[in-house]
């Protein structure tokens, strides 16, 4: 299982998504440009010691994700999207141990095209009147409901 991120805004959620990727054992895709420098310091001060033991691959754009996701199928599985547009609740959703979840920018999530690409687009039931949670929260629930329909085969 991958966790994607889609042009991050924030580096102390991107931090926190590493730290996650380590500890569950799911590689983390970033899809650049990101809204900070994205360098070794920055990311090590943000995901602290947890860097050295994620599985990061850094594209250079949402192109170049698509050309390693077409070069990849058996890493890449499925495309599944969080979004606040999408009908499919989370938990709703029957997972697979190859599948790619995707959180977008924090700033603006993602655009049309990458929602096109997705073969599935996810929401998380927020209560009326709220608008989203963080990206880093948004992905560890969904990868947390992802890993228990999986068995936590990750961890193994």
């Amino acid at each position: 299982m991958r966790l994607v991120l889609f042009e991050p805004d924030i580096p102390q959620n991107t931090g926190t998504l590493l730290r996650l990727g380590a500890c569950w054992n799911l590689a983390i895709d970033v899809v650049f440009p990101c809204g900070f420098i994205f360098d070794d310091a920055r990311m090590r001060r943000a995901g602290m010691d947890y860097i050295d033991s994620v599985t990061l691959l850094r594209h250079t754009s949402w192109n170049a994700y698509l050309a390693w996701r077409a070069a990849n199928p058996a890493l890449a599985g499925r495309l599944l999207l969080l979004s606040t547009k999408a009908a499919v609740p989370y938990q709703e959703f029957a997972y697979r141990a190859d599948d790619s979840i995707m959180v977008g920018r924090e700033s603006g999530g993602v655009p049309e095209a990458v929602h096109a690409a997705a073969d599935q687009r996810l929401v998380i039931p927020l209560r009326p009147g709220m608008r989203s949670l963080n990206v880093a929260i948004a992905a560890a629930v969904v990868a947390a409901e992802a890993l228990r329909q999986t068995g936590f085969s990750s961890l193994a």
